[in-house]
């Protein structure tokens, strides 16, 4: 699966798009500017994603590629 396939899924699922998991992380602490900090591990940001949306742990690792700059495929 491709990884805008792992957005679109994301999106269809919770009805959150890219944008929204980024203002969200950046609410949650876990990201600044769209971007995840330094100091935040991958299994935080797991962790808060399967808990409070039910994601899978690969549809999960998709929002930290995200939130660490993978861009968007066309």
């Amino acid at each position: 699966m491709s990884f805008q396939a792992y957005l679109d899924n994301i999106q269809a699922k919770t009805g959150n798009s890219p944008a929204d998991w980024k203002g969200l992380a950046e609410a949650k602490g876990f990201a600044t500017k769209g971007k995840m900090r330094a100091d935040v591990k991958a299994m935080q940001i797991v962790d808060w994603l399967k808990s409070e949306y039910g994601l899978g742990h690969g549809h999960a690792m998709a929002i930290v590629a995200l939130l660490k700059g993978k861009s968007q495929e066309k």
